[in-house]
């Protein structure tokens, strides 16, 4: 087999294996819990090994086994371990739990580490980590298996995601520092990624024509909201929901993204401008779960299973890596790899 060699520790639908794969890795296994996730992935990923199994059960020996792979033979193991207890987005009732059980799994994450004994490790979660005990705790196990490490938080939008997204990146090696991507000079913005597409509902894209349902009322608010950036807090009180008024949080809500910007962060809640900033610049809707995913920087062909319906393929696309930040610092792995 022809390496790098990559595995993918909470796959999701793939955004993490993709960007590997654009820099040149082969995924050789995945692992995530959630059914959808798996269907997702392997309709994109169709070579790879994938376990659908909590990680908590998977062992690096069965892995090992089954791919072939002696302890250090991987080249990279990656993963983003589930996030949201670590998130500082609150919810309306101030909802944040950082307790959540399902933060302990960066050391599920560590545990493979320590199975696989992989050359370079690579880990991605929202800023908050870096904050979090935990992140100091799974540093200096790193350090006692004898990694070099550091990480840093990053704009996704600072390397090629037409996107504001800030992400905690950590990047490990068994034999030294591993340099992180260049900042790109360039942004791509909401025009260059979606201006172009076929009408919504009409473009023969399932994902691109799922449909919306929302009331005569809401439908007359987004029509006032300006083209292009505007705000629901640029119309007069008269013309704003009741509940908007009462609330002085989530201003972004009914807004639109503006054409030459990077949008937003995409959200589980990107199909829903309830949600925040998603609708489009300039048509009267919110953005398509396509426009999201092209926005997240996956191509225009990757499958999402729309029989699911809109909130299940919203939070598959709105919690993905983003590709194209994967395939950047991937990239400096598989060249360091190479030196």
């Amino acid at each position: 087999m022809r390496g790098p060699f990559a595995f993918d520790l909470f796959c999701g639908c793939g955004g993490l294996s993709l960007g590997m794969k654009q820099a040149g890795f082969r995924v050789l296994g995945a692992v995530d819990i959630d059914p959808l996730s798996v269907q997702t992935f392997k309709a994109n990923h169709p070579e790879v090994e994938v376990w659908s199994e909590d990680i908590r059960a998977l062992q690096g020996d069965a892995v090992r086994k089954r791919l072939q792979l002696r302890k250090g033979d991987l080249d990279l193991l990656a993963g983003c371990p589930p996030c949201q207890g670590f998130s500082t987005l609150r919810t309306l009732n101030g909802g944040r739990n950082i307790e959540d059980p399902r933060n302990n799994l960066v050391f599920e994450f560590l545990r493979m580490v320590r199975e696989l004994m992989p050359k370079a490790v690579m880990l991605e979660n929202v800023p908050g980590l870096g904050a979090d005990r935990r992140m100091a705790d799974f540093c200096r196990s790193l350090s006692v298996l004898g990694y070099a490490h550091r990480y840093r938080v990053l704009n996704a939008a600072d390397f090629g995601v037409p996107q504001r997204r800030r992400r905690l990146i950590l990047l490990a090696a068994r034999s030294g520092l591993i340099d992180y991507a260049e900042p790109c000079t360039e942004h791509p913005t909401v025009r260059t990624v979606i201006g172009s597409l076929p009408t919504a509902g009409k473009s023969g894209d399932a994902l691109h024509d799922l449909p919306e349902n929302r009331s005569a009322r809401v439908m007359e608010l987004i029509r006032k909201i300006p083209k292009d950036g505007g705000s629901r807090l640029q119309l007069a009180r008269a013309d704003q929901l009741h509940c908007h008024l009462r609330c002085t949080g989530f201003k972004d809500v009914y807004g639109r993204m503006a054409w030459d910007a990077p949008a937003p962060t995409i959200t589980s809640g990107c199909y829903n401008p309830s949600k925040g900033r998603f609708l489009h610049p300039a048509e009267d809707r919110g953005i398509t779960l396509r426009e999201a995913a092209l926005l997240q920087s996956f191509p225009r062909d990757y499958r999402f299973p729309v029989e699911q319906g809109k909130l299940a393929l919203a939070s598959l696309i709105g919690n993905a890596f983003p590709p194209e930040f994967v395939r950047r610092h991937a990239a400096r792995v598989a060249a360091y790899l190479r030196n």
